[in-house]
């Protein structure tokens, strides 16, 4: 009776053992399986966050040209000399970023930026993860009257851009899709596209397309 007590102690206490053992094993691989996915799973949502961005910023870049056609937007001010063209034209300036109205114009750095509040304060600044900062210009190398029409340039940046010293970016072209987190100091997209008024003229439009055939 003793003997057999004994032998069933041994037989459960094995089981134990190789029971413990057994989740011993499945948890170093289930660790192991969440080291290696993990950063597929950081990176995936980093892609998707930036890919929110450029659909966002698409979003306002296409408001604002609409707003600007309608005449509810203020003409942005033009290249400087008339001759520079869009890829010529000066990216902002960071460190600094003053933009105290939502949806208008800042007054610092300069005044060809136009502030897109999405985080509700009702202002843009260099801290917010969601505002977006468009850098408009208009180009039309015959004349400087908004009246006559022009090109219209845009470059869309994140307002966190902003900040610190180190200087914006130009696009060559516009981002559809970017992977990881994306570069805060390069626009999330550039377009550019043809505004007309109410004094543009065939010529005029022809010789900022390039030619137009007869």
């Amino acid at each position: 009776m003793k003997l057999h007590l004994l032998r069933k102690s041994l037989s459960q206490s094995c089981e134990s053992g190789f029971t413990i053992i057994d989740s011993l094993v499945a948890l170093i691989v289930a660790a192991i399986l969440l080291a290696a996915i993990a950063p597929v799973l950081v990176l995936s949502t980093a892609t998707r966050v930036q890919s929110r961005r450029v659909e966002l910023a698409t979003q306002a870049a296409k408001t604002y040209i609409d707003g600007v056609r309608t005449n509810t937007i203020a003409d942005p001010p033009a290249t400087n000399p008339i001759t520079t063209t869009p890829a010529q034209y000066g990216v902002p300036t960071a460190g600094s970023l003053t933009c105290n109205t939502a949806n208008n114009y800042c007054s610092s750095p300069s005044a060809d930026l136009y502030c897109v509040d999405s985080d509700g304060d009702s202002k843009c600044t260099n801290t917010s993860v969601k505002d977006l900062i468009i850098q408009a210009f208009r180009y039309n190398s015959s004349s400087s009257d908004a009246n006559n029409g022009y090109s219209l340039a845009l470059r869309v940046y994140r307002a966190d851009g902003f900040k610190g010293s180190d200087a914006l970016k130009k696009s060559t072209k516009q981002n559809t899709f970017t992977g990881g987190i994306g570069d805060r100091k390069t626009p999330l997209i550039e377009m550019t596209t043809e505004i007309t008024k109410s004094q543009t003229s065939y010529s005029s439009l022809c010789q900022r397309l390039g030619g137009c055939q007869q």
